[in-house]
């Protein structure tokens, strides 16, 4: 049995479609002018359902508080998995 598979230069392959989070920082940063945190960056990948990895900044108590992202950031980010084709 053979299989063929074409690729044009515009078909990429899931392992190709992952931005770094420095990526998504500086895309954000250049066109929009904000700052965004890694934080926020991997809130709203865990709300759209793609793969977080484990954080280590992890809270010592239950107690403590986790800021949520700004619609506004939300916003931008989500553009940003959209421009990297993450989304």
């Amino acid at each position: 049995m053979e299989v063929s598979l074409e690729l044009d230069e515009n078909d990429i392959t899931p392992a190709e479609r992952k931005a770094t989070y420095q990526e998504i920082q500086n895309y954000i940063l250049d066109k929009y002018d904000v700052k965004v945190s890694s934080l926020y960056i991997s809130q709203i990948k865990r709300k759209n359902g793609l793969e977080v990895g484990e954080s280590y900044n992890k809270a010592k108590t239950p107690e403590a508080r986790v800021p949520n992202c700004p619609a506004e950031k939300e916003k931008y980010i989500e553009e940003a998995l959209y421009h990297f084709q993450m989304l």
